[in-house]
């Protein structure tokens, strides 16, 4: 844990650059319940497998662009052309398989949707539907993955999802708010926590 120039203690992790500052204190931790935004971050995520996360924070303009602000209706209809057409885009990561994935966890997406409501309502059934909030004081105490997201990466690959295994998941669980990973010294910990009615 450090104090950043501003006075606020942060996760080690933020780093200082301000795009990464940015998305620690705004974003991450924060509950997210937009079905196309989790799609977003579910895509994201399994972008970075083998990257680092501000890598694609970086390019995260270029990925809603590149993928119809990941609306899984029109990225499901991706044909060869799109392909060809990504695999040529220096502004994503430009890896067949995960552009496959995308695609393809986009088709899965919409036989999902077919069987429940939402894509929110299914996934946070895996916390029972509220945040897990946990006590970390040392990010080396931060687990890799849990039974929760090894639970969730089960149902997903069940349903036809790819570069879905269980530490993407959980940095997916931990980025959507279904668990609240900031270190409980940090400025976000508390803020990140259910406000009492």
């Amino acid at each position: 844990m450090k104090h950043d120039s501003d006075g606020l203690r942060r996760c080690g992790w933020a780093g200082s650059d301000p795009l990464y500052v940015a998305y620690h204190d705004d974003e991450w931790g924060v509950p997210l319940h937009d079905d196309r935004r989790l799609f977003e971050m579910l895509i994201l995520e399994g972008a970075q497998a083998g990257l680092s996360w501000i890598t694609i924070l970086k390019k995260r303009q270029n990925y809603r662009k590149a993928f119809a602000n990941f609306d899984a209706q029109r990225v499901a209809r991706f044909g060869a052309r799109d392909r060809t057409r990504l695999l040529a885009d220096a502004g994503i990561v430009r890896n067949r398989l995960k552009i496959d994935a995308t695609i393809t966890n986009a088709k899965a997406l919409l036989q999902l949707l077919e069987s429940t409501a939402s894509f929110d309502a299914w996934l946070w059934s895996f916390v029972d539907g509220k945040a897990i909030h946990n006590r970390w004081r040392n990010l080396r105490d931060v687990p890799a993955k849990t039974k929760e997201a090894e639970a969730l990466s089960r149902a997903l690959r069940q349903r036809g999802f790819r570069f879905v295994g269980p530490t993407i998941i959980y940095t997916f669980m931990q980025a959507t708010g279904m668990v609240n990973d900031h270190l409980v010294d940090c400025f976000r910990h508390r803020e990140c926590q259910p406000k009492p009615r």
